[in-house]
């Protein structure tokens, strides 16, 4: 593929310290690549590793024109940095995302793009069956069903980031300028035509997940509160019940005053509104909260990332202020 042919499918791939699976990834890419029946490209993102992850995208872009690498200024995040590889994808038709540490299969891109032709404009991958530990699995369960009873649209089940996309649809979510990404939310918000394609998850090659309890809790908060008015009306609700129970035990101890001569102590009853009150306070200002700082981090208008070097064609670029 020479400079001036633009290839018709992106394969974006973020990394972040994945040296002990990175020459088995691009394996595997490789041989996938040789069979695709069109011009493709693969983008291979460092999100500021700490390894020699960086060092191995660029041997490999230097050495195969096929892949251009984006390293990044520092860490960003997951979602920043499919969002730089989408940003910096060359792809006319479609664009394929996929995890670097090969539990989504490379192999499967056939498939994608196979439905791509038949007119789909998305194409999302649903994990049939995980290979995570039991309480993972549950907990992975969980959120998914939650999260589609609380949307405003509708987010299909047990689907991440592991799919295909037209050039359109890549279009629209690179002039999307959230702070707070959830590209599998933003993707399905986006419409067009979409569909699923099932596959059972396979575990790590090798290494253990980049991916904290806190990251993977704030992107799930990003899931719910980006997509959702449930939790803001939550607290309307949550009032309205706690003034009812609190009415309720008002009439229950003026029952006891005045038809059973029975005074009832008021310390118990004062320590359990204080705290009943106060817990609902707390939740109340917390959920407030989660959308406050998404404005205050919004508002910033600062870059969604930062690019450190750009490696294209054999030719290593700086990048463009």
């Amino acid at each position: 593929m020479s400079r001036l042919t633009l290839p018709d499918l992106s394969i974006v791939i973020p990394l972040y310290n994945e040296e002990e699976v990175f020459h088995r990834l691009v394996e595997r890419i490789d041989n996938v690549l040789v069979s695709l029946p069109f011009a493709a490209e693969v983008v291979l993102i460092d999100d500021g590793s700490r390894d020699q992850t960086a060092t191995l995208i660029k041997n490999k872009c230097l050495g195969d024109e096929r892949y251009q690498g984006i390293l990044l200024s520092r860490n960003h995040g997951h979602q920043l940095a499919l969002s730089a590889g989408l940003s910096n994808a060359r792809g006319t038709k479609a664009i394929m995302v996929m995890d670097g540490d090969l539990q989504d299969p490379p192999e499967l891109i056939h498939d994608f793009f196979n439905k791509h032709l038949e007119g789909f404009d998305v194409v999302y991958a649903i994990r049939k069956k995980r290979k995570e530990n039991l309480l993972k699995r549950l907990a992975y369960w969980s959120y998914y069903r939650l999260q589609r009873s609380v949307s405003n649209f509708e987010i299909p089940i047990d689907s991440g980031d592991f799919g295909l996309m037209s050039r359109r649809v890549v279009d629209q979510l690179i002039a999307m300028p959230e702070q707070s990404r959830y590209l599998r939310g933003m993707r399905s918000w986006v419409g067009f035509k979409q569909t699923g394609v099932a596959y059972n998850r396979d575990t790590r090659v090798e290494g253990t997940s980049n991916y904290t309890f806190k990251q993977l809790m704030g992107l799930a908060f990003n899931g719910i509160f980006n997509f959702s008015e449930f939790p803001i009306k939550f607290i309307t609700r949550l009032g309205i019940i706690t003034i009812l129970i609190s009415l309720v035990y008002l009439a229950y101890n003026i029952y006891r005053k005045f038809f059973i001569g029975d005074v009832p102590l008021g310390f118990t009853a004062l320590i359990m509104a204080i705290v009943l009150f106060s817990g609902v306070q707390l939740i109340s200002i917390g959920i407030i909260g989660e959308y406050v700082v998404r404005i205050f981090f919004q508002v910033k208008n600062r870059p969604l990332f930062i690019v450190s070097e750009k490696i294209v064609d054999k030719k290593e670029e700086k990048p463009t202020p």
